[in-house]
């Protein structure tokens, strides 16, 4: 059966990192994969070019305006590269402001009114009658507010349009620790990382649901990845995009070849590999005393 697969996001190069190799296996299969982001991500780290003597010049607060209405059409077009290298059928910009990196931009994705948003995501999921929605996990992945927010306004709007199965994208935590505190120990990290930072990122192992293997579509993968090529510059230390575009092929499928899930309506140790696998059914309602039933974990 065909299903309408929605994955939102809240900037680009968000669904290049985290699932779009899902993405590319679901479009393969023949179901529809529509794209929704909350920004275009114009506060994103770039090293654009240098500005000229007209330019700096003027007041700094109009050119950074320019500079961000730069980036975020740069960025767009970016995200539409990225989608048809994953097969989507849609893509939606909700057209929010970026909140950058601290999330105290005014205006940003982040000080939204969460059930406002969420009634505008919900009303799209209803117009494609979503049978799947991925977000982020409550921890918005490393932290960044407007991924927080995502998911406060992902869960709510499914909530709203009814939509049956909510997938949080995330990474497995444990497995993170266990590689970064690897690499520390060999001095491969750069001192800036802080590699405590991240023992309350993503999602703990146990509480992960599906562990999708996508290696066979890690070239749509890389793909995705390298139509962000703004966000692969910019700042003082190597950009995470840049570092993974650089892997050999069989180190890239290796390291990126996994993706993680979780999906609150399944039991602990659930264990899927494939992100429509336990389709939700109705189970009959419990006799009194007894616990409600869970989905069935059979794989898709």
């Amino acid at each position: 059966m065909r299903r309408t697969c929605v994955f939102f996001h809240a900037h680009p190069d968000d669904e290049a990192l985290l699932t779009a190799g899902s993405m590319a296996l679901l479009a393969a299969e023949g179901h529809r994969v529509v794209l929704v982001v909350a920004t275009a991500g114009e506060r994103g780290l770039t090293a654009g070019p240098p500005a000229g003597a007209a330019e700096r010049g003027r007041d700094a607060r109009g050119r950074d305006a320019r500079r961000r209405a730069r980036l975020g059409v740069v960025r767009t077009a970016e995200l539409h590269d990225s989608a048809r290298a994953l097969g989507c059928e849609r893509v939606v910009l909700l057209g929010y402001e970026d909140s950058g990196l601290a999330g105290d931009a005014p205006g940003g994705f982040a000080r939204a009114h969460p059930e406002a948003a969420a009634a505008e995501l919900a009303e799209l999921l209803r117009q494609e009658a979503a049978d799947l929605l991925v977000v982020y996990d409550p921890a918005g992945g490393y932290g960044h507010p407007d991924h927080v927010q995502v998911h406060r306004v992902g869960t709510e709007a499914a909530r709203m349009a009814g939509t049956p199965v909510v997938l949080e994208a995330t990474v497995d935590r444990d497995l993170l620790l266990r590689v970064l505190r690897g690499l520390a120990r060999w001095r491969l990290l750069p001192r800036s990382l802080d590699v405590a930072s991240f023992e309350r990122a993503y999602s703990p192992s146990a509480e992960i649901t599906h562990r999708v293997p996508v290696r066979r579509f890690a070239a749509a993968k890389r793909a995705a990845m390298a139509a962000h090529a703004t966000q692969t510059t910019g700042g003082e230390s190597v950009r995470t995009l840049a570092a993974l575009l650089r892997l050999p092929g069989p180190l890239f499928r290796r390291a990126l070849g996994t993706e993680w899930y979780v999906r609150r309506d399944l039991p602990p140790g659930t264990v899927l590999r494939h992100p429509l696998a336990s389709w939700p059914h109705r189970a009959p309602a419990p006799e009194p005393g007894e616990p409600a039933l869970a989905a069935d974990t059979a794989e898709h």
